[in-house]
């Protein structure tokens, strides 16, 4: 019950944020893994930039495949820019919730299962411009709930206009 109340008080906290900010900048897809379980990571983001000074809001999705099982995870992470002077690097930190949908292989004769679980993450990243005025990201998130305890992930943002 408890889970249910945060995860709604969550959504309704992004919601006011969405509202504020300007239009999608920028779309990608990424690709990474996770520990615990170990799995292959795929999935793709948005950008909206500037919910606030130097705030990006970046929701996504994921799908993780291995350790039998499979995850899909929705994501609403904040991104704050950190200004850095000389660097063509931009880091940025930041935290999110991300809701999880997980199945799994059962052995014996109860068969496969499956679970809804959410959590807080703590986001760590930099991105860089690349030569065609797309941006190539690597990020770290760390799980402080029930889905993954650590995720990789490196991609690209494409410009929408």
């Amino acid at each position: 019950m408890i889970r249910k109340l945060v995860l709604t008080l969550a959504v309704a906290a992004l919601v006011p944020a969405a509202a504020w900010a300007n239009p999608f900048q920028t779309f990608g897809p990424h690709i990474g893994f996770s520990t615990d379980p170990s799995q292959v990571v795929f999935g793709g983001q948005l950008q909206m930039g500037d919910v606030a000074p130097q705030l990006d809001f970046v929701p996504g999705v994921d799908l993780g495949i291995g350790d039998d099982m499979t995850i899909v995870s929705l994501n609403g992470d904040f991104h704050y820019r950190i200004a850095v002077s000389g660097m063509s690097w931009q880091p940025y930190a930041g935290g999110g919730i991300a809701v999880h949908f997980v199945s799994w292989d059962a052995p014996g004769p109860i068969g496969d299962s499956s679970d809804t679980v959410a959590e807080g993450t703590i986001v760590f990243g930099a991105d860089v411009p690349t030569q065609r005025g797309s941006r190539f990201f690597v990020e770290g998130k760390i799980g402080l709930g029930d889905g993954p305890d650590f995720k990789v992930l490196a991609g690209w943002h494409f410009k929408l206009r």
